[in-house]
């Protein structure tokens, strides 16, 4: 019994490593835009996986050339789609124009299987809580709508509003759950001794009370402990 909960978790600790290099070579866009091909691709390689730890008659040594040759002709094909323009629209999809100058296409909801509801819901999804709003509308390759709002409906600029451009620093995240981020204090020239000074100014003593501390230059530091502070500022 305890060979058979040891080849489990070898096979486990195998797959996910295995996986998670995967995803490290084929890079983030397979993350963030999941087109029909990464989708079944990720389906593939959950399958692999899940064979190698519920199939006793499946080797491990089998699901990672199997995972290996998959990722290697994933990475072919994505290679293909940057190399050759005319493949993409084949392998990763093209973007429809649902809404065009204020009036939908139904064509193209048609062709793309999508109804009126659904429709909504993106809109809603961006902002867009009425059709009425939109001028132009995209169903993009991984299943979302960027929209262009009607002028009428669309956020002024600071450029129209003639707000002068300032700059804007980034934050840096100096505590997270009680643990100070050295990285970040060299990245911002701080020093702890000042982190403590200032965390002691707004009533925190213990780190450990912190959830997260948040500095941004010229703004200073804003802390959020577990429970109120007196003098948060």
């Amino acid at each position: 019994m305890n060979s058979v909960y040891g080849s489990l978790a070898i096979e486990l600790i195998v797959g996910f490593f295995a996986l998670l290099l995967l995803t490290k070579i084929l890079g983030k866009n397979q993350l963030s835009q999941l087109s029909p091909f990464d989708f079944v691709s990720a389906l593939v390689v959950g399958e692999l996986v899940g064979n190698a730890i519920y199939d006793d008659e499946v080797t491990l040594t089998r699901v990672l050339v199997a995972i290996a040759i998959w990722g290697a002709l994933i990475y072919l094909i994505e290679l293909l789609t940057q190399k050759i323009r005319r493949s993409r629209s084949i392998l990763e999809g093209s973007p429809s124009i649902v809404i065009h100058k204020g009036k939908v296409q139904y064509d193209e909801l048609k062709k793309n299987k999508l109804d009126i509801n659904q429709l909504q819901h993106l809109l809603r999804d961006k902002g867009s809580f009425a059709i009425q709003e939109v001028e132009h509308g995209i169903l993009e390759t991984d299943g979302t709508v960027t929209v262009m709002k009607k002028h009428a409906y669309d956020t002024p600029k600071n450029e129209e509003l003639n707000i002068l451009p300032t700059a804007r620093p980034l934050p840096m995240l100096l505590i997270l759950d009680g643990e100070i981020s050295t990285k970040n204090l060299e990245k911002a020239n701080l020093t702890e001794s000042w982190l403590y000074d200032e965390m002691a100014r707004q009533g925190e003593t213990d780190i450990k009370n912190i959830i997260y501390a948040e500095w941004v230059e010229g703004e200073g530091l804003y802390v959020e402990s577990f429970r109120p502070l007196e003098n948060q500022s």
